[in-house]
């Protein structure tokens, strides 16, 4: 089938094969992206005041097998007219409960054929696994960036092969790929952030994806990463991207598994015996493009292995941007979540709460730095109460200041968020929060920790190497 889109002087028609479908016909073909050719029949549609239902197309396993790129992509299956808007937030309410497999089935029921899983090639593979159990067909689409592991690339056609389907793969524009690296090279990403990077090869090739759908379904869950995606709704209208109708409201973004903790997908995998990504057991959690995705260590959240070289609150790519809270800008900048207070730091609960530890104020920590003949030593930590990163390390470092009471050796903590980060990176080798410094008995200039590991005894390693 085809769509005419038609105006008072022309009538242009465009192909709109939609994705490959999940049935595991043998005469399925790979998608050629590109290919554009003029529709042989056509079908008026006026959208400009009505928003469109689509009939769910479920029981029609035709497909055509070519397909063009989608940010001209129009689908065809057949239009109702629909007078009143869906209330997708009342239904995030009714499905607060739902199990992610309830709510797979409901997103698939509605949107039929113009929906398609966004799969990411690490345990969001549960979403395909959940709409395979619901026994309705659907799609899967996948951001080729160029710059995976290899290990995510078997994992590809590992599921295509386990679930009888063929994964869309959205590349992103050669000239700016190639524009980029030209002017920048291969890892500017590691001088002057991520973002332009992330923007060029996964934010635009998925704009182009989803201007092809009036729905997408997604793995984000609130665990994953808690300062940016704690508010995620299991349904919701996407708030940044645009779908088949164009304008904003055109696109209704699913999370079947927001509600879910990531041990209980994970147990879910093993029962079902889904297959999973050779890179999860060599320490990878959350998995991403080669050189920005490493493992994680014991005390770490899973976003950490994430652009590790820059701030917590800088891990996010830009896909899931509309679930950022508002203040989530502020925070990159060194201000906590909340509203601020007078001096720049945020009214955000503090942590590392333990009469074993001592809070330095700025004089503190100056006059700490000052000192060259210290009575004791001293282990600091220079933190944010906001940073994930830093609550996920609270525990190890509230007993390790416990262990350490009466030893002679002093464990502290510094704020370094607000008005403080600026000094704190120029004279205190702030790079990211959490940073923990050791300042020697004999000796002004503090010591770096450097490594990752926050575990009660690689620091006790660490403290009594210098102690």
């Amino acid at each position: 089938m085809a769509f005419a889109l038609t105006s008072s002087s022309s009538s242009t028609a465009i192909s709109g094969s939609n994705f490959p479908r999940s049935t595991s016909s043998s005469d399925l073909k790979v998608p050629q992206i590109g290919s554009v050719r003029l529709a042989e029949r056509h079908a008026t549609v006026n959208l400009s005041r009505r928003r469109c239902a689509v009939k769910a197309v479920n029981a029609d396993p035709k497909r055509n097998d070519s397909i063009v790129p989608l940010a001209a992509t129009v689908a065809a299956p057949e239009v109702l007219e629909k007078e009143e808007a869906e209330d997708f937030q009342q239904l995030a309410k009714e499905l607060d409960n739902a199990s992610p497999l309830e709510i797979m089935d409901k997103a698939l029921e509605k949107f039929g054929d113009d929906i398609a899983i966004a799969f990411s090639g690490a345990e969001d593979v549960a979403l395909i696994e959940y709409a395979k159990l619901t026994g309705r067909p659907f799609r899967v689409f996948s951001l080729d960036t160029g710059r995976l592991n290899p290990e995510t690339y078997r994992f590809f056609t590992e599921v295509e092969k386990h679930y009888g389907i063929r994964i869309e793969y959205m590349f992103p524009d050669a000239v700016e790929v190639q524009a980029l690296v030209r002017s920048k090279g291969l890892f500017s990403f590691y001088e002057d952030g991520h973002q332009e990077c992330c923007r060029v090869r996964k934010v635009r090739p998925l704009r182009r994806a989803l201007k092809g759908l009036r729905a997408w379904i997604t793995g984000q869950r609130k665990d994953q990463s808690p300062g940016t995606r704690s508010e995620v709704p299991v349904v919701q209208v996407d708030p940044v991207f645009e779908g088949l109708d164009g304008g904003i409201g055109s696109l209704v973004k699913w999370n079947p598994v927001a509600n879910v903790d990531g041990k209980d997908i994970w147990n879910f995998l093993q029962a079902m015996n889904v297959p999973v990504n050779g890179l999860h057991s060599q320490g990878y959690v959350s998995i991403g493009c080669e050189p920005c995705t490493r493992p994680v260590l014991p005390g770490q959240h899973e976003r950490e292995g994430r652009w590790w070289w820059e701030d917590a609150k800088a891990k996010e790519c830009g896909l899931h941007k509309g679930n950022l809270k508002e203040d989530t800008a502020a925070q990159v900048n060194g201000i906590g979540n909340g509203a601020a207070n007078a001096n720049g730091t945020a009214t955000e609960s503090d942590i590392f709460n333990s009469q074993s530890l001592v809070t330095l104020s700025r004089t503190g920590i100056e006059n700490l730095a000052r000192l060259e003949n210290r009575k004791e030593p001293w282990i600091v930590v220079l933190y944010a109460p906001w940073c994930r990163f830093c609550q996920a390390m609270e525990e190890s470092y509230v007993e390790l200041a416990e262990k350490l009471a009466g030893s002679g050796i002093k464990v502290a903590k510094f704020r370094a968020d607000g008005e403080q980060k600026e000094y704190a990176k120029r004279e205190l080798q702030l790079g990211s929060f959490p940073t923990i410094l050791f300042f020697p008995k004999h000796s002004s200039k503090p010591i770096k920790y450097a490594s990752e590991k926050r575990d009660v005894d690689s620091l006790m390693a660490f403290i009594n190497a210098l102690r």
